[in-house]
């Protein structure tokens, strides 16, 4: 296995596996399953009798970029801490600039004693992009909240309560009925980059908070972050909240640490726990070995 702090990993696999943290010699024949985040290239090919790859993170980027990657079944990660944490986050930021934070943020450090129009969540539309089991669950809490909900993804997906939207001729309806802009797509070659000023110019710039916001808790080549700042810098962007970045950590000379209207967290959001998230592994392991199906199965063509 290879992947964020290893050996946390290694002991919980070890209570129920045989585990080795690297291969033994150029071809190991005696690994089954790989765990990994953001292995070499090159590396799970050494492995003859490889039988599944489990991904440590929610996306499965990381692995789909080894040129040499070998034609076994990839696993998502889907636990339930892993997704609440994800669903908290979001709630967290989208309330936060609903309720107008960064400007009361301004108002304590100024020693300003004022009360804006505050508007009902009923009259602010959240649209999410990504409707997997993340955004389904962002989309649920978000919904119950009181606000209203968009949703859209590249294939079409229905959920009760959430008008969605679908594809390139969907994008542009969504992002004109959208207020907070929440990013929880995959990262693929269809995705890469697709948070740029095409978009954000495109969403609705008359709602009830003076402007639209974004946040992406996603990945960080979704995004173009000079076009982030563009957006904010001009107007057409009111405020942004961004956990992921096009190069992590963000380099201390980015403009994003410093400006007044940018909420950063270092990819944060959700983080892969090994307490919760290996039971669910070594559980599928198992299930595999009785010769049942695998869940969560990675669509290799679409990418996640």
């Amino acid at each position: 296995m290879t992947g964020m702090h290893p050996q946390r990993w290694y002991e919980l696999l070890s209570k129920e596996r045989d585990v080795v943290l690297e291969p033994e010699g150029p071809d190991d024949p005696g690994i089954d399953y790989a765990v990994v985040w953001k292995q070499p290239p090159g590396l799970l090919k050494r492995l003859p009798n490889l039988k599944v790859i489990f991904s440590i993170g929610a996306g499965v980027d990381h692995i789909l970029a080894d040129p040499e990657l070998p034609d076994v079944p990839i696993v998502r990660v889907v636990a339930q801490n892993l997704t609440q944490h994800m669903v908290e986050y979001v709630a967290w930021r989208v309330l936060d600039h609903h309720r107008q934070g960064m400007l009361y943020r301004a108002q304590q450090r100024d020693k300003i004693w004022y009360e804006p129009l505050q508007p009902a969540a009923e009259s602010v539309s959240v649209g999410i992009m990504g409707l997997g089991a993340l955004g389904q669950a962002a989309a649920k809490t978000l919904k119950a909240i009181g606000f209203s909900i968009n949703g859209w993804s590249r294939r079409e997906h229905r959920m009760e309560g959430v008008r969605s939207f679908s594809g390139e001729t969907g994008l542009t309806p969504f992002l004109n009925a959208t207020d907070i802009l929440v990013v929880l797509l995959p990262l693929t070659p269809a995705t890469e980059g697709i948070i740029d000023y095409s978009v954000l110019e495109r969403l609705r710039s008359d709602g009830p908070l003076g402007g639209p916001c974004l946040v992406n808790a996603g990945r960080g080549q979704l995004q173009r972050e000079t076009d982030i700042l563009r957006a904010l810098d001009d107007g057409t962007l009111k405020e942004a909240s961004l956990d992921v970045f096009e190069r992590e950590p963000l380099a201390r000379t980015s403009p994003l640490w410093v400006h007044p209207r940018v909420f950063v967290t270092p990819h944060a959001a959700a983080t892969s726990d090994p307490a919760h998230l290996v039971q669910p592994m070594l559980a599928q392991m198992a299930a595999f070995e009785r010769g049942e199906k695998l869940e969560n199965l990675v669509d290799r063509k679409a990418g996640y």
